[in-house]
């Protein structure tokens, strides 16, 4: 039997890994792109289990996602968390209407005794998908943020508390016993290249390379690796990465975020106005590809795309 193509991994958080993905999909076949998302940010709200990773980078493939905040479903309404809200429930995690069916969705087949992947594998497929998402285990990993107020689950830390704290260390719980999903180490394995999006890398690659056997698969892989930095001129686009890198006593800068990724990287792309920090980054044992990182359109996606897979081939 004719073996496929050697596969694209990509290693993804939220909006930068989806905003990325929806450029290497304009010039890569999707059906050659694996992803293995972060599910450690899962929670459950209203009895529902809600990935919002992996949702978005679903969302946005599908061309359904909110432009403006790069998560949910654009147009979406908020009929149902107004009655929540009517009924006295906590309704400051928002879940649109027609975002709620994706949710009950999963929930359904996980009570019915199927797996993340699984249910993710259904979602993909019913919104006309060929990327293959994979969680990065079934088991249930879920992270919590220490802080000078407490210790707070992730989406608790991020969404109602707007990040503002400052963060004094990150947990996994339940990594040490969790197990990479079907399939993710064998795509790393007979990967051609492997991408790290640029994603949160304390929260939204931490927890993949967290799983005991991630890790040491890209140790391994025969295939060239490659990060994109999501820290630009000494700040993050979006999210709190920047914050939680300087809580945590880790340089605010692509140098900073590569020395995370030293033991297996091949290539950091960095963007131009970080270009004084290329030697730095190569004293490391990597090569360095300068480019524009910024993603504000579709053409801007699809270049960062196309540079990065350009600067494996060297």
């Amino acid at each position: 039997m004719t073996q496929p193509p050697p596969s694209i991994v990509v290693l993804a958080g939220g909006v930068g890994a989806a905003r990325f993905l929806e450029g290497l999909v304009q010039v890569l076949d999707p059906r050659r792109i694996t992803v293995v998302s972060n599910s450690a940010d899962d929670d459950e709200f209203f009895g529902l289990h809600v990935s919002p990773d992996i949702d978005t980078v679903i969302y946005a493939l599908a061309g359904l996602a909110d432009p403006q905040q790069g998560w949910g479903l654009a147009g979406d309404t908020f009929h149902c968390l107004e009655a929540l809200a009517r009924l006295g429930y906590d309704t400051w995690f928002r879940l649109g209407d027609r975002d709620l069916a994706t949710h009950v969705h999963r929930t359904m087949l996980l009570r019915q005794g199927r797996t993340l992947s699984d249910a993710t594998a259904s979602i993909a497929s019913a919104l006309g998908l060929t990327v293959r998402i994979l969680p990065m285990t079934d088991d249930p990993v879920r992270t919590f943020v220490r802080t000078p107020s407490g210790e707070f689950p992730f989406q608790e830390y991020f969404v109602r508390r707007r990040f503002a704290d400052p963060v004094e260390a990150i947990r996994f719980q339940g990594v040490e016993t969790a197990t990479p999903a079907p399939g993710v180490l064998e795509e790393i394995a007979r990967a051609r290249y492997v991408i790290l999006a640029p994603s949160n890398p304390i929260v939204s690659i931490g927890p993949i390379l967290a799983v005991p056997g991630i890790r040491q698969a890209l140790r391994a892989a025969k295939a060239r690796v490659a990060a994109i930095s999501p820290i630009v001129g000494g700040a993050t686009i979006k999210g709190p990465a920047d914050r939680m890198l300087a809580g945590l006593g880790i340089d605010v800068s692509p140098r900073g975020v590569a020395a995370l990724y030293a033991d297996f990287l091949d290539l950091m792309v960095i963007d131009a106005v970080d270009t004084p920090a290329a030697p730095s980054i190569r004293e490391l044992g990597m090569q360095v590809a300068v480019t524009d990182t910024v993603m504000r359109g579709p053409a801007e996606k699809a270049a960062l795309a196309a540079a990065t897979l350009r600067a494996l081939e060297v």
